[in-house]
């Protein structure tokens, strides 16, 4: 077996943004209502990991402004989503864009700037390259990314969806919202690391 795929699993499976994220919706709006995040999130990650498999890393690493303004952008957008989780209510109850679930397109473009995402996907794209051509290489991780990452997601959105069932009441969720937010909150700081 490839060790890529352990690794890949192990990076993406840990809590970081996409979790947390995956997990507040399930326990928000159910599993069949988050179902659009996941499949964003999907194709989001193994966009990202394909063009790690490109070089776009090496370029990043070239140009410290682009990459300083990058993460400036990610924590402030992380940073952003956590002060909305704080203040969530359970269930959606309102119709506003910030009390339904992500849609496709969002949960894919947010991958650009989850620093976790892209940590991983450098370092399998540096430690676990198999020496193929650039675009051989940005197509085996994007399928190992995209396909591993499918299964991670369909089990925190669902454990998400089972967590509802304890928080039936607001004031459980509040507690489970603002972990959550603290966590997504604290993933912010990993785009300086």
């Amino acid at each position: 077996m490839d060790p890529l795929y352990l690794f890949v699993f192990l990076g993406l499976f840990s809590p970081g943004p996409n979790v947390i994220l995956l997990t507040a919706s399930g326990a928000r709006f159910g599993f069949r209502a988050t179902l659009p995040h996941v499949a964003g999130v999907v194709l989001g990650v193994g966009i990202t990991a394909g063009l790690t498999g490109l070089g776009i890393a090496a370029l990043l690493a070239q140009q410290p402004a682009l990459k300083a303004a990058l993460g400036v952008a990610a924590a402030l957008w992380i940073a952003t989503m956590a002060w909305r989780l704080w203040h969530s209510q359970p269930g959606s109850t309102r119709g506003a864009e910030a009390d339904r679930p992500w849609g496709v397109l969002r949960a894919a473009l947010f991958q650009w700037v989850n620093p976790k995402v892209w940590a991983v996907a450098m370092a399998a794209a540096s430690g676990y390259g198999a020496g193929l051509p650039p675009l051989e290489e940005a197509q085996r991780l994007a399928l190992a990314f995209s396909g591993l990452n499918l299964g991670v997601c369909l089990f925190w959105s669902w454990a998400g969806s089972l967590l509802a069932l304890l928080l039936t009441d607001e004031r459980a969720w509040r507690i489970f919202a603002r972990i959550m937010a603290a966590g997504l909150a604290a993933s912010s700081v990993m785009v300086f690391l």
